[in-house]
């Protein structure tokens, strides 16, 4: 009970915080005094919580309680923060292959179809045969030869991890946006796809698990034993003198501006003075959505999508593309989901797809 009446009251301050920073001037309504507090109910964040119902709503407290870097802590070198448990529960969203985690519900591939036309068929194929370097999702061929062509049939272990990675990791341009009944819908219909349940069959938190993958034998623990090594912890070097001198960014795929301090700036000349292919950057990290308009992308080479975008002016527009924006007609995610995009690779690629959309 006590820790009900904790985790209510700081729920109630992170609300207070967030609607106080939106400028909003609308009170929750207070509990009622001698109530007995609500029991905690299951969670989508964590599998853990998900579970034990603990932690509701983890991700939208995980800033606020954030705890503030300390510099002077030995071995700290300016870079991430420590995790808190609250940012902890929101990675935990993993579900076991004996299906630990999955929450109640359930779907049929039925129900699945017509989403996964609207939500996967772009780069899956309408029957999960995948559309150009997108994977191929449905086919029990069998796993011979140097390169074979893997899918959810003839590769996949176990039914309950398949429902992990759409949920985890789906669509791709906007992952985990999806129900968890959305998540069920589009199991359901892909294990559909490659004969391993009935078009009508449920799928559920109970029976997902117990569906048998043809793969399931094909995967082994691997018998080699664990090894640990024992820093030497002997003559080390004083924190302060440690210094970065160099890191990823001169491959052009690292965003960099969390390496930068007051004092040193370990983004190299080369990394500065690169030229951006606008072209490129469409074609490797633009094109799956902005070629066939998914998700309201205005789709290049259609003028008529373009139109109202440019009348805003191309600063709102490279905003949009680097911060994210909700429009009436469909989604952007800060840099398409991209993060490792810089400013000028994303107006670049504005640019590229500005003058070929006519």
């Amino acid at each position: 009970m006590f820790r009900s009446i904790e985790r209510a009251a700081i729920i109630a301050l992170a609300c207070g915080l967030l609607l106080s920073a939106c400028g909003r001037e609308e009170k929750a309504a207070a509990p009622e005094i001698g109530a007995e507090p609500a029991a905690p109910q299951p969670t989508r964040t964590g599998s853990t919580a998900r579970t034990r119902g603990e932690l509701d709503d983890v991700k939208e407290l995980s800033l606020a309680f954030r705890p503030a870097p300390d510099p002077a802590r030995e071995g700290y070198y300016a870079l991430g923060s420590t995790a808190t448990p609250a940012v902890i529960a929101g990675w935990d969203i993993d579900i076991r292959p004996d299906g630990t985690g999955l929450p109640p519900g359930g779907a049929t591939p039925e129900d699945g179809e017509a989403l996964f036309e609207e939500k996967c068929a772009t780069c899956h194929g309408f029957f999960g045969e995948g559309q150009g370097r997108w994977p191929k999702l449905a086919g029990r061929e069998e796993l011979t030869g140097d390169r074979p062509e893997k899918t959810v049939g003839n590769y996949w272990p176990y039914a309950s991890t398949l429902w992990d990675y759409i949920h985890r990791a789906m669509p791709f341009y906007e992952p985990q946006s999806l129900s968890d009944r959305e998540v069920y819908a589009l199991t359901a219909y892909v294990l559909y796809l490659n004969d391993l349940v009935d078009y009508d069959q449920e799928i559920n938190q109970g029976n997902l698990a117990e569906v048998q993958m043809p793969n399931s034998e094909g995967f082994f623990e691997d018998p080699r034993p664990d090894v640990a090594n024992t820093p030497c912890m002997q003559n080390c070097k004083e924190p302060a003198d440690i210094k970065i001198t160099w890191d990823s960014t001169e491959l052009g795929v690292t965003p960099v501006s969390h390496f930068k301090e007051e004092d040193v700036d370990v983004v190299s000349a080369a990394v500065q003075e690169r030229v951006v292919d606008g072209a490129q950057v469409y074609d490797q990290a633009c094109k799956t959505c902005h070629s066939v308009g998914l998700a309201g992308a205005p789709r290049v080479g259609v003028a008529a999508d373009w139109s109202e975008r440019k009348a805003q002016g191309m600063e709102v527009l490279i905003d949009h593309a680097i911060n994210g924006f909700q429009g009436k007609s469909g989604y952007m995610p800060p840099r398409g989901g991209q993060s490792q995009l810089s400013d000028a690779d994303i107006e670049a690629a504005v640019n590229h797809m500005v003058s070929a959309g006519g």
